[in-house]
């Protein structure tokens, strides 16, 4: 499956990977009122980019990871916080302790969750009244610099000429057209309604650390080897020639959150924590 594919390289993961940026940490920390004694369940930690600046809240945090590599680095970038654990478990089939949780968080990684059982097993994982968090990542378009979009347009070209199954003409939008996916959720009994908040940032990189966080997508890394190969071999040197040795990303992020409903606590009891 694509999604084990990001366990094979799990220090590279850690290392190139962006933590997630400040404003929305802090909003899903006022949103959820972490502190000292709240419970935290995180599903598909990776390394532990959003895990770390959540713990230093001193909450008490389960992050379930598939994958053992990457479970084994967030474990270690864990250690100062000792309120917070690793589980290594597909969160389909992973047993919850039987005090529910306040806030369920999962950062960039629903989609690769069982849409079947996805929703319900979050909703019974939760106290009543408990915050159901998604963070989302998209590729936009620049707002601040046409070169940048250049730059993508030359490098699809890259992609068409060694991956077939790239569509023609791709292009990023811009971050007011990207339409927020939160039909599944607003369509759930056992969660209120949902709300979106929303920052765009610019992320800078080299022809090396642009490839590192390439080799971090499970796209680039279910490339057959010689088609991979000669992908990035293009887009060093497209990087490194005509872009001067250094490209800009934007990146929309999306905070989407939904409470449990209290009239549908599912098999667990509210928390005291």
């Amino acid at each position: 499956m694509l999604r084990d594919t990001f366990d094979e390289d799990a220090d590279r993961y850690d290392r190139a990977r962006p933590a997630y940026p400040a404003p929305l940490v802090g909003e899903l920390a006022a949103l959820a009122r972490l502190g000292p004694g709240r419970r935290v369940l995180e599903v598909g930690p990776g390394t532990g980019q959003l895990t770390v600046p959540l713990a230093r809240y001193g909450c008490r945090i389960t992050a379930v990871e598939l994958g053992p590599s990457l479970a084994a680095v967030a474990a270690r970038n864990l250690r100062p916080f000792p309120a917070a654990e690793v589980v290594v478990a597909p969160f389909e089939t992973w047993a919850p302790p039987p005090e529910p949780y306040d806030l369920m968080v999962v950062a960039t990684a629903f989609h690769w969750l069982d849409p079947a059982v996805r929703l319900a097993r979050a909703a019974d994982a939760l106290r009543a009244g408990g915050l159901l968090a998604l963070v989302t990542t998209h590729h936009v378009a620049s707002e601040t610099t046409r070169s940048d979009d250049d730059f993508f347009a030359d490098a699809q070209k890259c992609y068409e000429r060694w991956d077939p199954a790239t569509p023609p003409g791709l292009r990023p939008r811009r971050a007011e057209l990207v339409a927020t996916d939160t039909g599944e959720q607003a369509g759930s009994d056992r969660f209120g309604p949902v709300s979106v908040a929303r920052w765009t940032r610019e992320i800078t990189y080299s022809a090396d650390t642009y490839i590192d966080v390439l080799l971090t997508y499970s796209g680039h890394r279910a490339l057959e080897p010689f088609a991979r190969r000669g992908l990035l071999a293009d887009l060093r040197a497209l990087i490194d020639g005509r872009y001067g040795g250094h490209i800009t990303k934007t990146y929309l992020h999306e905070l989407i959150t939904a409470r449990k409903e209290p009239e549908n606590p599912g098999k667990f009891t509210e928390s005291t924590g």
